[in-house]
């Protein structure tokens, strides 16, 4: 039978969902409250469903965000995501169909960026995505590990006027909300999200705790009465565990996030004195998070890094024109993108800290490279020398190099805070 690839509508929500589901095993929702907030954050208009017959064999959706880029402008993004492929119907084309038509849409919607958190990195390197920051992971052992805050502005010690308080999560959503919009636009990586996803992040089935407790949330609150504000939250669980000397549970962190130093450092304090304890586990942090500078010991802290966003330019100009860069760049960048044809070619980068263009030339290449090592270099994570070291980036002119790698980087790691 022939396949039709159609937008998804709301009657066929249902066996669209359990395609995907299927492709991953049973384990894209533990409950019917999870299965209810995917529903929820579905853009119809934005997802579509392979079909043969009445049976569902492919599915692929994009969210609509904001990404955060080096120089801190909100860029419209693709978060392409609930791609599957029906085991009956491997190596027939369908992905390669579904990226086709979801990359030609994205383009269509005036989007220049898209993102995907990939399930086989592999797989997504063939269509132009190319990884673009990282994730730190640690187990810190808390028997032996403290956590050190730093001064006040006013030189003083210890986290003064920092309050922190249990709420419930109902009343706290809004205040977590509250303090990740105002650190969007401080980290590329970061995603500008649409109202929905206060809810869907917060979702807490007990069949997803592995033996932990319920999410408990501590809010970071500076100041008194009426002018108190929330400075940061830790979201978390404690998994308690016995032996024969006693108890040792986990404190498993699922986001810990605040606006100034003291009221963060306030909040892994607090996570490491926690009663019945004597492990942090926390999976998702950048790779430069300033946690590693507040513990005693970060040998003990067993450090780990992964991939984790992954980057494809779906309009090289309108994205690398929509970030800034470290130091002057100018150079023409010839790129390579069979898959997406409307981007190859030659491209002359103009661009500082204050802003950039990028247009069209027929001037002599300084760099050749393809969009997967752009889509790598776009949020300053990896250098245009460490691709060059692989062979996958190509110097004409001697120096260009260099100023790339400067040019492109960011102050900061570029941070995916959440999966999608």
């Amino acid at each position: 039978m022939t396949t039709d690839t159609r937008v998804l509508e709301a009657p066929d929500w249902d066996r669209w969902f359990a395609t995907l589901e299927r492709a991953f095993g049973g384990a894209v929702a533990n409950s019917s409250e999870e299965r209810e907030s995917s529903r929820a954050v579905t853009e119809y208009e934005r997802s579509v469903g392979v079909w043969e017959g009445d049976a569902c064999v492919g599915t692929a959706s994009a969210f609509s965000f904001g990404l955060t880029v080096p120089g801190g402008a909100r860029v419209p993004a693709a978060g392409v995501t609930m791609v599957s492929v029906a085991a009956t119907h491997r190596r027939r084309g369908i992905l390669t169909s579904m990226m086709r038509r979801q990359l030609d849409d994205v383009r269509s919607w005036g989007e220049p960026v898209a993102l995907l958190t990939a399930s086989e990195p592999d797989i997504y390197g063939r269509f132009g995505y190319g990884a673009a920051t990282r994730q730190l992971s640690a187990e810190i052992d808390t028997s032996r590990v403290s956590f050190r805050v730093p001064a006040n502005t006013d030189g003083t010690e210890g986290p003064d006027g920092i309050r922190l308080r249990y709420a419930a999560l109902d009343d706290a959503r809004a205040s977590i909300e509250s303090v990740y919009a105002r650190l969007v636009p401080s980290r590329p990586g970061m995603l500008e999200r649409r109202p929905g996803w206060e809810n869907k992040l917060l979702v807490d089935p007990p069949e997803a705790r592995d033996g932990a407790s319920a999410f408990q949330c501590v809010l970071a609150r500076r100041g008194e009465g009426e002018g108190a504000e929330t400075v940061g939250y830790a979201l978390f669980r404690v998994k308690p565990t016995w032996d024969e000397a006693g108890p040792k549970g986990t404190v498993v962190v699922n986001k810990v996030l605040a606006v100034d130093p003291v009221a963060y450092a306030t909040l892994w304090r607090f996570l490491g004195d926690i009663d019945l304890t004597s492990t942090v586990s926390v999976s998702n942090l950048p790779v430069d998070d300033p946690f590693q500078f507040f513990v005693s010991d970060v040998r003990r802290s067993n450090l780990r890094v992964r991939d984790s966003l992954y980057v494809r330019l779906v309009e090289v100009g309108a994205a690398l024109a929509a970030r800034t860069y470290q130091t002057p760049v100018d150079m023409v960048l010839e790129v390579e993108d069979a898959f997406c044809p409307w981007n190859e070619g030659r491209w002359r980068l103009t661009g500082d800290e204050k802003g950039a263009s990028c247009e069209r030339t027929a001037d002599t290449a300084d760099l050749s490279l393809s969009v997967r090592e752009l889509g790598s270099m776009y949020l300053g994570d990896t250098s245009a020398a460490a691709l060059a070291g692989a062979g996958r980036v190509r110097e004409s002119r001697p120096g260009a190099l260099t100023e790339a790698s400067v040019a492109f980087g960011s102050p900061v790691a570029p941070w995916l805070p959440h999966g999608f």
